[in-house]
């Protein structure tokens, strides 16, 4: 059903460590290298242990900003599932984490998972352009899970 490609507004981006004896640094984003719809108003950091899936799910406003930075590797599944979209149900696989050091930015409609697949546990950052459940958290999570559906047609090899 799905083809694979590149998917339109999703944005993968190298990043770079800085290094020296103390350790190493990276800038995750800067204002004059991000679209405006993009700019991150949150941010949090999650631990996934080797071998785990995350997703497949989408947002209907919110677009993540995923850094993959390490330690670990991700492989990052992407399904286009906007019908208004130029690449409507197309599928794109990246990888990225410690041995290539990445930022995607994931727009609304598009389904994402990713799944370490390192053999430690791995680190993501992701700097969302919505609040978490909204101003205070008074609002619905803007959120689809596909993952509890075992019929979804958004599968991960």
């Amino acid at each position: 059903m799905f083809k694979d490609g590149t998917i339109n507004d999703v944005v993968v981006k190298n990043l770079q460590r800085f290094g020296d004896q103390r350790g190493w640094l990276c800038e995750l984003f800067r204002e004059d290298e991000i679209e405006g719809k993009y700019m991150p108003v949150m941010c949090y950091i999650s631990v996934t242990r080797a071998g785990i899936a995350r997703g497949p799910h989408e947002h209907t406003d919110q677009s993540d900003y995923f850094c993959f930075l390490g330690p670990s590797d991700f492989k990052l599944y992407l399904w286009d599932n906007r019908p208004q979209s130029p690449t409507y149900l197309a599928r794109q696989i990246v990888v990225g984490g410690e041995t290539n050091p990445i930022s995607v930015i994931v727009p609304p409609g598009v389904v994402h998972a990713y799944r370490n697949i390192g053999t430690i546990d791995g680190t993501v950052v992701n700097c969302a352009n919505r609040l978490y459940r909204g101003e205070r958290k008074q609002f619905s999570i803007d959120e689809i899970r596909h993952e509890e559906d075992p019929d979804t047609i958004f599968r991960l090899d």
